[in-house]
């Protein structure tokens, strides 16, 4: 499938992530706009509204939010809630009043975490507060139809940690894949898994890490889902529809 640039603007939160530097390359035949916070405080209702207004958003990708390190939506529960949840509904809010198209990163860890290979049917029990505050945002989401949930398993490239969990498992895809195909995802709706191949984490880690990798037992960490494999054959079947397949390596 081959894409024209947009007419109308794509709004990507999240400026200064990782994430977005692979993502300013792969939309860069579209109209974007990369938000910082500074420019587009989530917390911010109404300088949210006067950023966006009069400047024609179609698409709006939130990905922006309180992720790492895992203990701290712990040790700062307040700005987990702030930014995760509060903000997350005030972007469906805004989404809601000028008609945008969101989509919306979430996390895999969502699900309970114990046998794996999850659907997007399936129950949600989050093993940890992150979780949690993302299943929240969620919860929002949920409200207007006009959007689309990617419940992502998705880990730096390449592989940045020195130590990985040994005795987990999980279906980790590189965020460089998960940019390429953000374009070929634009119109889909509905919550949507998106991983890669199931693996033990150690072994994904000294497969694809540059550096040595020391092991972490499984049972030294805290709130960690054991199984957070999830089922990917609709992000394949949709990867495939639009001849996007080749793009990404599972």
């Amino acid at each position: 499938m081959v894409f024209t640039p947009l007419k109308k603007k794509i709004l990507i939160t999240g400026k200064s992530s990782r994430f977005c530097k692979f993502l300013k390359n792969d939309l860069k035949k579209f109209n974007t706009i990369f938000a910082s916070k500074k420019m587009f405080d989530v917390c911010n209702y109404n300088k949210m509204k006067n950023f966006i207004k009069n400047k024609n958003i179609k698409y709006l990708i939130h990905v922006a939010g309180l992720s790492r390190p895992m203990d701290i939506h712990d040790k700062k529960i307040n700005l987990s809630i702030d930014l995760n949840i509060i903000g997350t509904a005030n972007i469906v809010k805004l989404c809601n009043e000028f008609k945008i198209k969101l989509i919306y990163f979430s996390t895999n860890y969502v699900y309970p975490g114990t046998r794996g290979n999850y659907k997007e049917t399936d129950p949600l029990l989050p093993i940890n507060n992150y979780a949690w505050s993302k299943l929240g945002g969620e919860a929002s989401v949920q409200l207007y139809k006009n959007s689309l949930i990617l419940r992502l398993c998705m880990t730096d490239f390449p592989f940045v940690h020195k130590k990985a969990i040994k005795g987990a498992t999980t279906s980790f895809i590189f965020n460089k894949y998960v940019s390429k195909i953000i374009p070929f995802l634009l119109d889909e709706k509905g919550i949507l898994n998106v991983g890669g191949k199931t693996r033990n984490i150690f072994d994904f880690a000294k497969k694809f890490s540059e550096n040595k990798i020391d092991p972490i037992a499984y049972k030294k960490i805290k709130n960690f889902p054991k199984n957070s494999s999830i089922d990917i054959k609709r992000f394949k079947k949709i990867l495939q529809k639009k001849s996007a397949i080749k793009s990404i390596k599972f």
